[in-house]
């Protein structure tokens, strides 16, 4: 303690703390720093994920499944089909009417054979409907469902050129390594028979063509 010249006691001014070192001043100066990048990297990621969605266009949610499809042109060859005698479809998926349809236009052989399928949700009946037109004359109506991660359908035959097939039921599968194998089976003469069994790949070169 000091004694001041006016008779008060005061207490000594605390001892001055010793200077950081400069090491541990800069130690600091990068930890703080790294975790403000850690934070901008983070926020950047989620404002990146918001911009991705947003731009994405809109579609009715329950064909939300049919997403992955979209915007891309298929191309695949039947199964059944040979060099001698090629049997090749090609086929595009759009989404169509604000969202509320998808729509897919296909043809086989440029153009030999072909057709328009539209989907859309039916509020009513809970569930997602289609109609599919062909250049043969006949058209189908059907249902499409998802079961572990593979559409199924299910579709009636009506009009002519159909060869006498009433009902067909396909099952198509996105696999892992990007291509969608399609198989069918139809009813004929009261039988289910085996159908076009079609492993797509994706061509943007590809065009849907008719005569």
């Amino acid at each position: 303690m000091d004694k001041c010249t006016n008779g008060w006691i005061l207490p000594k001014p605390p001892a001055p703390r010793p200077p950081v070192p400069a090491l541990a001043t800069r130690f600091q100066s990068k930890i703080i720093m790294k975790r403000a990048g850690s934070i901008f990297v983070l926020l950047f990621g989620l404002a990146a994920t918001q911009l991705s969605r947003a731009d994405q266009p809109v579609l009715d949610p329950p064909l939300e499944p049919l997403r992955p499809f979209l915007d891309k042109t298929w191309k695949g060859a039947f199964k059944n089909s040979t060099p001698e005698k090629p049997v090749v479809d090609v086929m595009r998926w759009e989404r169509a009417l604000n969202g509320k349809a998808v729509r897919v236009l296909h043809s086989v052989n440029d153009g030999a054979y072909g057709g328009e399928t539209i989907f859309m949700w039916v509020e009513a009946k809970q569930a997602i409907e289609y109609h599919y037109f062909t250049t043969a004359g006949f058209m189908t109506t059907g249902t499409l469902s998802l079961k572990e991660g593979k559409l199924l359908t299910h579709e009636l035959v009506s009009g002519n050129g159909s060869n006498g097939v009433s009902e067909v039921r396909g099952i198509s599968e996105l696999r892992p390594d990007g291509t969608l194998l399609v198989k069918t089976e139809y009813l004929k003469a009261g039988e289910w028979q085996p159908g076009r069994e079609t492993t797509y790949r994706v061509d943007p070169a590809a065009r849907v063509l008719f005569k």
